[in-house]
């Protein structure tokens, strides 16, 4: 139904890494699980090695990593870490009270 006041927001994410470091790992594990648990079918997620493009880190201006961008729905929220904590990953996406 599109259009209707109960259709739910597609969450566009991005979850930037260094290759295949264990934070990388868990970052990925935990978005996912997190993302699996609160937003299935819900959600798109994109995972970029900064190794493998090293021009986005500079345009994005990423001073630390693991780094995952949530671009919709807005506002652009930003969160620095291995996203260990899921409460304060479920805060970054503006899911707190789920």
């Amino acid at each position: 139904m599109k259009g209707s006041p109960h259709t739910r927001p597609i969450y566009m994410l991005q979850l930037f890494i260094t290759g295949a470091s264990p934070n990388s790992i868990n970052a990925i594990n935990n978005v996912r699980a997190i993302c699996e648990a609160y937003l299935p079918d819900q959600y798109s997620l994109d995972i970029i090695d900064v190794y493998q493009k090293p021009w986005i880190a500079a345009s994005e201006q990423l001073t630390a990593l693991p780094a995952l961008f949530k671009l919709s729905p807005l506002p652009v929220q930003k969160m620095i870490g291995n996203m260990s904590d899921t409460q304060k990953v479920l805060k970054g996406l503006h899911l707190g009270n789920v």
